[in-house]
């Protein structure tokens, strides 16, 4: 079951990336602005954030593998949406249908899998998580940016026939996994709240939480300058280029995720996040000197960085809290992770209405240089250098 679990997981990651290299066409098409665009980004993970809280209690109350069916339903019916709209605000609509999905499904899934994995492999059960998620990341717009640069059949609706089969192998996966529940008390009001255990809270918010947040922001900033740099350093309006250089940078994260040193969770991170500090700092440079060299450099050394922390910090996640508390604390930290990834999003787009783009980078990159100074100088801390041991 922990098979078709992480099966059904990688699908799922597939699916919530997979739109970003056709956001060019939505542009031209709709007569969307930089702004309108913008927000198409940041709508998805507006809906996702509070849909990730509700999952756990949701889970609870319901059933895990309920509430995980839902996500992956709501998902389905915002591919079905892709498919058949025809105006903008069906397009914005999809994308808040795909957050509220994937906040639904990430809040129990993992959660799902801990529990359908064997006794003592919860530390691997995590790391191939991990793993599949983000390579599933990087392998969506990649596959989407090949269909619609060589295909060219039914641009905006053909990539999405290919992903609606692949969200229904992941539901029909799903319902041969058993899940016995046991129902809660459903008139007792539902309480949509981060609930992070007192015995863990400072270390959760200050290393573990933090650290999800820094990795998923030095990614987006990345991502949300991809397709700028294909365009005037590369020199090219090929749409697959941008989805193969997000699936070295999220898919080559979640292979680097295979190398086993250093090994202690919180090395791990400590020298994960430094790596990926690096590495956005270099591509900032890259637009500067306009250097394919350096890009292709930035984006590996924070494809390696970034694999190594999230698996590290999720992994420290899923082992810190109780059994029972897993679910609520694993939503908390996902929450954590993708508020970081609004701030690039929407920080790079209204940025740019004052600054050009090597001056906005900047501006974000010091910001999260701060961040990271503070991370690994905590991970020094007694209490937190116990933490995966």
């Amino acid at each position: 079951m922990m098979k078709r679990m992480l099966w059904i997981i990688f699908m799922m990651a597939i699916g919530t990336t997979f739109p970003t290299p056709l956001f060019p066409i939505y542009q031209d098409k709709f007569h969307l602005s930089n702004l309108e665009i913008t927000l198409l980004f940041a709508v998805y993970a507006i809906f996702l954030l509070p849909s990730l809280l509700a999952a756990g209690q949701l889970g609870t109350r319901y059933g895990i593998k309920k509430i995980t069916m839902v996500g992956i339903f709501t998902s389905i019916m915002s591919v079905i949406l892709f498919i058949i709209g025809t105006s903008a605000w069906q397009l914005y609509l999809s994308r808040i249908l795909e957050g509220i999905g994937f906040g639904l499904f990430m809040g129990t899934a993992t959660t799902l899998l801990l529990k359908k994995s064997p006794k003592g492999m919860t530390a691997k059960a995590l790391t191939l998580s991990s793993m599949g998620i983000m390579v599933g990341f990087g392998v969506g717009p990649a596959v989407s940016g090949l269909i619609i640069q060589y295909i060219q059949v039914q641009q905006l609706r053909f990539p999405f026939g290919v992903l609606f089969v692949l969200l229904i192998s992941a539901a029909i996966s799903l319902v041969t996994i058993t899940d016995k529940h046991t129902l809660k008390n459903k008139k007792q009001p539902m309480r949509i709240k981060i609930a992070v255990p007192q015995h863990i809270r400072a270390n959760f918010w200050s290393f573990i939480g933090l650290t999800g947040f820094t990795v998923f922001t030095l990614n987006g900033i990345v991502i949300s300058i991809i397709p700028t740099y294909v365009k005037t350093v590369l020199h090219t309006s090929n749409l697959a280029i941008s989805g193969l250089l997000i699936l070295l940078l999220l898919g080559g994260g979640g292979l680097a995720q295979r190398i086993s040193w250093p090994y202690q969770p919180v090395s791990r991170i400590r020298i994960g996040i430094s790596l990926q500090l690096i590495g956005a700092w270099l591509m900032v440079i890259a637009g500067i000197s306009s250097n394919i060299i350096i890009i292709w450099m930035g984006i590996l050394i924070q494809a390696i960085g970034g694999g190594w922390s999230f698996q590290a910090s999720l992994q420290l996640a899923g082992i810190a809290p109780k059994p029972e508390e897993r679910s609520s604390v694993i939503s908390a930290y996902y929450f954590a992770s993708y508020s970081g990834f609004i701030i690039p999003i929407v920080g790079v787009g209204l940025l740019n209405l004052f600054f050009d783009l090597s001056q906005s980078l900047t501006i974000l990159n010091a910001t999260a240089t701060i961040i990271v100074i503070m991370l690994v100088v905590l991970s020094f801390k007694p209490s937190i250098l116990k933490l995966g041991n």
